[in-house]
């Protein structure tokens, strides 16, 4: 007997390991199948370790707490140029004025960097212990797909960029070289030949002349001088801004947005083939043969999908349509169309309005839950604005004493109890929970509470507005002008009527898809900022001294007319880091740089242009142009007649957010799932069975 029993347990116990084994290779495949939907969801690649331990790992590497952390590591890391030597932390950058900074405490700032490079080495990247500041931009590049992109469109555009600069350097050269000869042509008084002694002296600063009229920046000054004398001169100017600035630049414009286009065409239809190879290997993961056909059991893949890290409204779209095949087994095709959902606009649900019994109360309900009410309340709002200008247009000549507040106290009161009765009026019509789910009314109900403490407080202080009222001034702002200040606010009422204006919510719809869509474009812009001001503080750091500091120095009655020192310019510097990035924006926007390369001609040497002309160049020229390139296309897919129909259908019910791969997605090509299999079959760690 005892001899029968011993095989029966070794049976149960071979049994219950194998169940064991089944069990735990079960568990293996839905965290396999989690990692993949969630690698198709983010457009990532699935060409990773699959084993229990690496996926775990893999997990907490993309968690959102991670990320998180690592982000805030990157900001810690970039913000760091602001405390460090030379510190930033000044009420102002005018070097005449400007104090001795706040310094860190000795260790501090290593400390932080020392916190943010074990972050980074757990980040897998493998830096040096102390990065140079120029090279810390590299984190925030590493960390975004679309940056990676941008930058890779880039360097595809640079040969025909290049070939349009070419164009532009012999166009510039050529007409050089043509107003140098030209201002000399007889000449006979040197002093009178305003023209030749002020733009084309010498070579370089021809040069230099054209370049800065390529901006327009010097037009019409450059001009002025030889147009006095005959206005022939003018064809010559007029046809170098015809050729260079009119149709060179834009032809520069042109290619960007081509090239731009082509290489972000292959970059998104690459990320639709990893959506559709991630989704294809979740369900090779998880199919499973049946009587019925080939597929993935509903069960497993809602087990899949709990686990995901996905939003909640994407998560119940998804398991909706999950549920409609009523327990089947899901074939291929139908297994991918799941994945559509994520790419779908969010269409936000108001919460129920309250049920009134009453008809005197359900009519009050329906008037001011009604779009004209909100055409009232902004109509009031606009009122409350005009009368601030007008109040501060009658006192703009008198002094804070002489003014008299009490017309425009009383205009307050009345203003503040329409907003609060406004506020109570839609919580009654909405409910809370209603009034809360529109921004625009949390953003209106926070405005007038606090509209509300200020009138409140101003009337406990200072009592009820008079004749001469003139409340006295407490600190740098009297709690009147706090409540003025905020009023000013309220002119942010008037926008909440853009989205009831059908053509007017097109184009509010397509700036705030340009805000998210932008987003690699502002980061590249940060990275060149970040690097571009670094070099800057150590080439021209102290280079510009204020007057009194140097016999080089022109006071401001002696200076120029139109130079650095009459204009008061001492703020555009690089003696700290928010100055440099102050003063880089100013010579992006290329209004009177010329004054700033004047200056730092003058006190650092001409070397000092390469630096200034590569910022233009950079910036003004690739990517204000990249930035149109995306804008262009935001607006043409916004405005084809099918998109701007749909849109104008549900302007106003609907939230809608567009990411850059949905607003191609309608001509990118599907990859067939011949080309799916092949690139499953070579993956190094996942083993088909089919």
């Amino acid at each position: 007997m005892a001899a029968e029993v011993q095989p029966l347990l070794g049976r149960d116990r071979g049994g219950g390991q194998a169940r064991s084994d089944a069990a735990a290779s079960q568990e293996l495949c839905i965290d396999q199948a989690v990692v993949f939907v969630e690698d198709a969801i983010k457009y990532r690649s699935i060409y990773h370790r699959m084993d229990a331990g690496s996926l775990w790992l893999y997990r907490w590497y993309y968690s959102k707490l991670y990320q998180r952390v690592l982000g805030f590591a990157i900001f810690l890391i970039l913000a760091l140029a602001f405390v460090e030597f030379p510190s930033s932390f000044t009420r102002t950058a005018d070097l005449r004025y400007r104090s001795q900074p706040w310094q860190p405490p000795c260790g501090l700032t290593e400390s932080i960097e020392a916190f943010c490079m074990l972050v980074f080495l757990v980040d897998l990247s493998v830096k040096p212990l102390r990065v140079r500041r120029s090279l810390r931009p590299f984190f925030l590049m590493q960390n975004s797909s679309m940056m990676k992109k941008t930058l890779k469109c880039i360097r595809w555009s640079l040969p025909e960029m290049a070939s349009v600069g070419l164009l532009l350097t012999i166009h510039l050269c050529l007409f050089t070289i043509i107003g140098m000869l030209v201002f000399t042509i007889g000449e006979t008084d040197e002093a009178q030949d305003k023209e030749r002694l002020a733009y084309f002296q010498n070579l370089p600063q021809a040069l230099m002349s054209l370049l800065l009229l390529l901006t327009t920046s010097n037009n019409p000054d450059v001009m002025i001088p030889a147009y006095i004398k005959n206005r022939a001169y003018a064809l010559f100017f007029i046809t170098f801004t015809l050729i260079g600035s009119l149709f060179l630049m834009n032809l520069l414009t042109a290619i960007i947005y081509s090239q731009f286009r082509g290489y972000l065409m292959k970059s998104l239809q690459t990320s639709l083939f990893r959506r559709r190879l991630g989704a294809r290997a979740a369900y090779e993961v998880l199919a499973r043969d049946t009587p019925e056909a080939v597929g993935v059991n509903p069960e497993d893949f809602l087990r899949v999908l709990q686990k995901t890290q996905l939003s909640e409204i994407h998560k119940q779209a998804i398991m909706q349509k999950v549920l409609s095949y009523e327990g089947r087994p899901m074939l291929a095709d139908e297994f991918q169309k799941l994945f559509d959902e994520v790419d779908k606009g969010v269409i936000k649900e108001r919460p129920p309005k309250p049920q009134y019994q009453s008809p005197f109360l359900q009519s009050a309900q329906f008037l001011f839950s009604h779009c004209y009410f909100d055409y009232l309340g902004s109509l009031i709002a606009l009122g409350n604005l005009v009368c601030i200008c007008v109040f501060l247009v009658l006192d703009s000549d008198l002094m804070p004493g002489q003014r008299d507040d009490f017309v425009l106290g009383i205009l307050n009161d009345v203003f503040v109890l329409y907003y609060l009765l406004e506020l109570l009026l839609k919580v009654f019509a909405l409910g809370l929970r209603g009034y809360l789910s529109y921004p625009s009314n949390v953003f209106d109900g926070v405005l007038t509470i606090i509209l509300l403490v200020l009138e409140i407080s101003t009337l406990a202080v200072y009592r009820l507005p008079h004749s001469g009222w003139m409340p006295k001034q407490y600190g740098p702002l009297s709690l009147w002008d706090m409540t003025r200040l905020v009023n000013t606010l309220i002119v942010f009422r008037f926008l909440r009527i853009i989205p009831n204006v059908k053509p007017m919510a097109v184009v509010a719809s397509t700036i705030l898809g340009l805000i998210q869509n932008l987003r690699a474009f502002g980061g590249i812009l940060l990275v060149v900022y970040y690097v571009f001001a670094i070099i800057g503080i150590n080439l021209f750091r102290g280079i510009i001294v204020p007057p009194g500091n140097s016999s080089l120095v022109p006071n401001n009655s002696s200076a120029r007319c139109g130079s650095f020192e009459q204009l008061d310019y001492w703020s555009n510097n690089f003696d700290d880091f928010a100055a440099a990035l102050i003063t880089l924006w100013n010579v992006m926007v290329v209004n009177n740089w010329q004054v700033i390369l004047d200056a730092y001609q003058r006190y650092s040497g001409p070397w000092s242009v390469v630096y200034f002309v590569l910022w233009w160049l950079v910036s003004s020229v690739i990517w204000i142009n990249l930035s149109l390139a995306v804008l262009l296309e935001n607006f043409l897919h916004r405005w084809d007649p099918q998109n701007h129909k749909q849109l104008l259908v549900g302007a106003h019910q609907n939230t809608y957010q567009m990411s850059v791969e949905l607003m191609f997605r309608d001509i990118l090509e599907e990859p067939k799932e011949e080309e799916l299999m092949e690139k499953l079959h070579t993956h190094p760690y996942l083993k088909l069975c089919r």
